[in-house]
This record gives structure tokens, sequence and C-alpha cells, in this order.
């Protein structure tokens, strides 16, 4: 039988332990709760928009970015812009009808015909659109420079006069392969008499249907096509 020296008695028993449990308890109890992470979507759904559409964007964001400029034309607009500076429209005019002054009724029908088309066909005409007091050269050079195809009107006339030859010689020098950028109409002359430097091109025949202004503007459509 044990003996009772081994149990202590019970008003001797030691209070240590119930005074350390006391002790955390307190100090637990006086701990803050620690704060429940809030997740981005509740915060976003919840909190109220404060932010004004005029306010500055966030960092990162571009003012460029983030607001479209009033100056800017709309795409359309641009898109014509831009395209205004090539194709037909990098040239002044669509056609120039390079004729003899004693052909200048038949240049001025010819003209007639291919603005007063469907199209609107852009011409110069030397005796309308050339600059008063400007040199001949320079002013036939010009003419050239700033159209897109060039109509010889070749008629005895324009075989006779040296502006027309001169006029004639340029054209080739800039289009060497034609491309489609020179038309000869030829008009009151024998194919015999078709100028020698123009005979790797096809003419139009002045003496068919509507003296071969219906095909001279069909050829100049048709190179116009290609610039696009």
């Amino acid at each position: 039988m044990a003996s009772s020296s081994s149990f202590p008695a019970p008003g001797s028993r030691s209070r240590k332990p119930l005074g350390k449990m006391a002790d955390w308890l307190r100090q637990a109890l006086s701990k803050k709760p620690k704060e429940m992470p809030v997740s981005q979507e509740s915060t976003s759904s919840d909190a109220p928009q404060t932010r004004s559409q005029d306010s500055s964007p966030p960092p990162g964001l571009s003012l460029a970015t983030s607001v479209v400029s009033p100056d800017l034309p709309p795409a359309h607009e641009a898109a014509s812009s831009s395209s205004s500076s090539s194709g037909r429209w990098s040239r002044d005019y669509d056609v120039c009808v390079c004729h003899s002054e004693e052909d200048l009724a038949a240049a001025q029908e010819l003209v007639a015909y291919l603005e007063d088309s469907s199209v609107g066909l852009r011409c110069f005409l030397q005796l309308r659109d050339a600059a008063p007091g400007g040199a001949i050269v320079s002013e036939l050079c010009r003419a050239l420079d700033s159209s897109h195809c060039r109509v010889l009107l070749i008629t005895p006339g324009f075989l006779r006069d040296p502006w027309c030859r001169y006029q004639m010689l340029q054209a080739l020098s800039q289009a060497p392969g034609a491309e489609g950028r020179i038309i000869p109409l030829l008009a009151g002359l024998a194919r015999a008499a078709y100028p020698a430097e123009l005979r790797f091109m096809y003419f139009v025949d002045g003496q068919g249907p509507e003296r071969g202004f219906r095909q001279v503007k069909e050829a100049v459509l048709r190179y116009l096509q290609t610039l696009r």
C-alpha cells in the first residue's frame, strides 16, 4: 500500500500553474484582433466611385493615351489628307494638251470634251493656263512636269512648229517607255507622216468616231487607274 506521503495534501498544492494561465489569458485579451485582408474585387465593387472624369490619369498612363485630342481630325479625314499627297492629286493636271497655234480650236474642243466628262479631267491648255510673262521654255516644261498624261495633237501644223517638237522630245525624255503617259492623236495626216520618234507607240486615229476624243479620255482614265 502506497504511503500517504507520496501525495501532497489538498491544501498544500502549488498555485503557480494557475497564475501563469491567468497571465496568458489577460495578455491574449489585451491584444487587438488582426485585420482581415480585403480583396481587390470587393474594394472595387463596394467602394464609391469618387474619381471624376477630368482627373489626371493614373501613374504609368500618359495623357495622350487617355484623352483624345480635339485637334486631331477624324480617321476618314486623315486618310483623305494623306492620300491627297499621292496618286492622281500629286500633280496639278491630269492631261497636258500639246498643240500648235493653228490647231488651237481643235485643242480647245478636246479640252472641253475631257473637262465636261463625268470624271472632270483637269487639263492644261497653254493659251489658257500658262503664266503671263513666263518664258516659253519654262512654261512648256512646267506644263509637262505638272501633268500625268500628255496628249500630242499631231497635225501638219504640229510637225512644222518647233515648240511642239520640243514638247514631244521633252515628254519622251521624261517617259521614254511611254507607260501610257504619252497619247498621240493623229489628225489630218497620213500614217506615213507619223513622227519617227513615236513609231513604238500606238496612236489614236483622229478620223474615227468623235475624232478620237473618247479614246483619248479612256486612255487617260486607264493611266489614272494605275496611280491608286
